[in-house]
């Protein structure tokens, strides 16, 4: 559970620091909507950088961003729908694009939500403590990013096999990288590296994102609230709304899913997960490329009773798909069968993990038979931007992509999509995912298998408990805004 108990010493402490470097936060209603940011900020925003190492750019943590690298302010919500060229299907396929968050992902946002509610209630001091952020990936980038915007230090962990380009950044704004052993699925080689760091070291924090109910918090509350006003723009009152799929991730962005579905009760949830790691699907193990899903563990913060489905996804079709969006032969043969040049445009806008959600909705949409007044919703986390080197690494292994590999790519891995290995889950298909939290979160990581009872028999209780924190936390970030006083000195 989010306690938001204050230690008034180390806040304090934050205060002044804050005060001192001239951060102020923004609160979760105006990442909602920005039209509620200080005009003052905006005028200083329109010279300022999508990326720049700036704390202004907290108020840019929101899917509302112009499109643009420099200068933009805000508009609605971004998204991007996917023709019936691409899926195959009738029904309506739209996802949230994560590629204009500062750092190129919605994790930004996620590591806000974890952070924030230890500043404004003085638990993380930031004239002594650093923050880890374990991940791997965009999560620790999202994280050390935050931290240096707030003042923080950091301290970023992920496995060794991930993307170079994840490194190459990390190494100018986290104070310190530590690589553990491993690729996407090591999930548990990142926990025993915390475990060591915290016996070992007095001056961290350790913000997991798989246990953190404020990852799980922002995404109900922002990315949800998101995904209800694009529907609202698209939708007709003729259509109706099927579902959201995501992959499983932290599980964070599933909180999107439990918003969705106070709003529109017939809808569900899928969740997909990678074929070669199904841990939910199969109690599974194994490795997988899907850069953006870790696995062989259900996070905590996993609603699992709220889950209606899932679905195994081939990382081979991930792969294959990227370098078809991406290598100009492929994008020459998607025209050739009828995609919309601006859809082809913009299939950079999808990396690897935003694929992966692609090829879910899709069988998602096969698997019910949606006609094409059914819409589903899903997330492109990232761009390929983060991506290049295995592009590139494709290339040099499997050699220069043809209009053969076009035609075998389009067909096989995107018009061929099917719904193998796909899963309604029944009550008692749920209760067994939900128990696999008792390995992991017990009896590793030390958690009280009482909460782990309450999230399955007082659910649900004990997920409105969190989701109920928002208005508490807003106005902890005014009563902190205010004790700096900068808002006045606007």
């Amino acid at each position: 559970m989010l306690d938001l108990t204050k230690n008034e010493e180390q806040l304090r402490r934050a205060v002044q620091r804050a005060r001192e470097r001239s951060i102020i936060i923004p609160t979760f209603r105006q990442q909602k909507a920005p039209e509620l940011i200080p005009d003052k900020i905006k005028a200083e925003l329109k010279n300022t950088g999508l990326w720049d190492i700036d704390s202004l750019n907290l108020f840019r943590i929101t899917w509302k961003n112009e499109p643009v690298n420099h200068g933009g302010l805000f508009g609605p919500v971004n998204y991007i729908e996917m023709p019936r060229e691409i899926t195959g299907v009738d029904a309506r396929i739209i996802g949230l694009i994560g590629r204009w968050f500062p750092t190129g992902s919605h994790k930004v946002g996620a590591t806000f939500g974890c952070l924030v509610p230890g500043l404004i209630t003085g638990q993380f001091d930031p004239t002594c403590h650093k923050a880890v952020w374990p991940s791997t990936g965009n999560y620790c980038r999202g994280g050390a990013y935050d931290a240096v915007l707030l003042a923080c230090d950091s301290v970023a962990i992920l496995p060794e096999e991930m993307s170079r380009e994840r490194f190459d950044w990390l190494s100018n704004i986290a104070g310190e990288v530590i690589t553990t052993p491993g690729g996407e699925s090591n999930v548990k080689e990142i926990f025993d590296k915390c475990r060591e760091l915290k016996r070992n070291r007095k001056d961290i924090v350790i913000f997991n994102q798989f246990d953190e109910p404020g990852n799980y918090l922002w995404h109900y509350e922002v990315t949800g609230q998101a995904m209800f006003e694009m529907l609202l723009e698209v939708m007709s009152d003729k259509d109706s709304f099927a579902g959201i799929v995501l992959t499983t991730g932290s599980a964070g962005t599933l909180g999107s899913g439990d918003y969705l579905k106070e709003v529109f009760p017939g809808c569900k949830i899928a969740v997909g997960e990678p074929l070669q790691c199904p841990t939910l699907m199969l109690n599974g193990y194994g490795e997988h490329r899907i850069e953006g899903i870790g696995d062989k563990h259900v996070p905590w913060i996993h609603n699992i009773r709220n889950t209606d489905m899932v679905m195994c996804i081939d990382d081979s079709n991930c792969v294959n798909l990227i370098r078809l969006f991406n290598e100009p032969t492929g994008k020459e043969y998607l025209v050739k069968q009828g995609v919309p040049e601006k859809t082809v445009d913009n299939l950079h806008l999808l990396g690897i993990s935003g694929v992966g959600n692609l090829i879910s909705a899709v069988k998602f949409c096969k698997y019910y038979e949606l006609s094409k007044n059914e819409f589903v919703v899903t997330v492109f986390t990232d761009s390929m931007e983060l991506y290049g080197s295995r592009l590139k690494e494709y290339s040099e292994k499997y050699g220069k992509y043809t209009e053969n590999d076009a035609i075998k790519d389009y067909h096989r891995y995107l018009m061929g999509i099917s719904t193998v290995h796909m899963l309604e889950l029944s009550y008692y298909d749920k209760k067994r995912i939900h128990n696999l939290k008792y390995y992991t979160w017990i009896e590793q990581q030390g958690k009280d298998v009482k909460e782990l009872n309450a999230q399955w028999h007082d659910y649900p209780e004990y997920w409105k408990k969190v989701q109920a924190k928002t208005a508490e936390i807003d106005r902890l970030i005014n009563e902190f805004n205010e004790k700096t006083g900068l808002l006045n000195n606007l």
